[in-house]
């Protein structure tokens, strides 16, 4: 069996679509529907079924799946291990959730292959939940997510980068106002409560005795932004960096009570046969964030 069928076989499942696969990939869709075929007669079984443009698991499918993912797992263990001690090279797979991906993720990178220009990475975004599990599972060696709400696994550790407070997100015309007269009189766009940033939200409304006239809910940090500059509404949301060079009219309004904060950390699997380069990745993110907080004198 050709361990390039089984890539191929979870790059489709992992995707949805065997066109996203060949992309991921750098195959054309037909090699990979090609690959599938050969894994499907070597196991003597239907693996795959396509409705549309999209593909799912059939029942024989989702029984390898696991199986699937632990080989590729082992493949790249064994070169990992093969290659240790060979100037840091080999391939770091590491998780980001969406928000990250374009702010705290290319600053890492930058310093990151400054110093280890050698360096192969995979990046796998996904929810804060996902990556977690997939780094306590060993499928992912760190990621960079939202503290988790849960106990952290004594495999992995868990380090904070920095804190966003809650705050308004309000049209600029209504600078200068009061947070909490915002939230009482104003149309509400929610922060969909699925998300940590929504739930801790949700908490200080509820805690303070703030019931908002809500318009809708929603995920997407940037899509609430938008939503504000149009003049749809006020939002209460974590306090980050790209909401402020989007260049959209809207202004940031303090909380006057005691503000929750979202927390974005590193969680990191502490027996990878990559531990050197996730440490080294952790380090460097780490460096990246103290310099910034003392420049800008927190």
């Amino acid at each position: 069996m050709d361990i390039r069928y089984v890539q191929s076989f979870v790059a489709v499942l992992d995707s949805g679509s065997i066109a996203e696969a060949a992309r991921r990939l750098d195959l054309t869709p037909a090699a990979v529907a090609a690959r599938i075929k050969s894994l499907e007669e070597d196991l003597g079984a239907s693996l795959i079924q396509r409705s549309g443009r999209y593909v799912r698991a059939t029942a024989e499918g989702l029984k390898i799946l696991q199986s699937a993912h632990a080989v590729l797992r082992a493949v790249r263990d064994m070169e990992a291990l093969a290659q240790d001690g060979q100037a840091q090279i080999g391939e770091l797979r590491i998780g980001v959730f969406m928000s990250a991906l374009v702010t705290v993720l290319p600053s890492v990178l930058q310093r990151v292959y400054a110093a280890y220009p050698d360096i192969k990475i995979f990046v796998e975004p996904g929810t804060s939940v996902e990556l977690c599990q997939k780094v306590s599972t060993g499928e992912l060696d760190v990621a960079i997510v939202v503290e988790p709400q849960f106990a952290v696994p004594k495999t992995c550790d868990w380090t904070v980068l920095t804190e966003e407070p809650l705050v308004v997100v309000a049209p600029k015309a209504l600078a200068g106002r009061d947070a909490h007269e915002l939230l009482r009189n104003e149309p509400f766009i929610r922060y969909d409560r699925s998300v940590l940033g929504g739930q801790l939200a949700d908490r200080y409304l509820r805690d303070n005795d703030l019931h908002p006239k809500q318009r809708l809910e929603i995920d997407g940090l940037l899509a609430i932004a938008a939503m504000v500059d149009k003049g749809l509404g006020v939002s209460l949301l974590p306090d980050w960096s790209a909401l402020w060079a989007s260049g959209l009219a809207i202004v940031r309004i303090p909380l006057p009570e005691r503000t929750p904060v979202r927390r974005i950390g590193l969680i990191c699997a502490r027996h990878t046969p990559r531990a050197s380069l996730a440490i080294a990745f952790c380090n460097e993110a780490l460096v990246l964030f103290g310099r910034e907080q003392r420049e800008s004198g927190s």
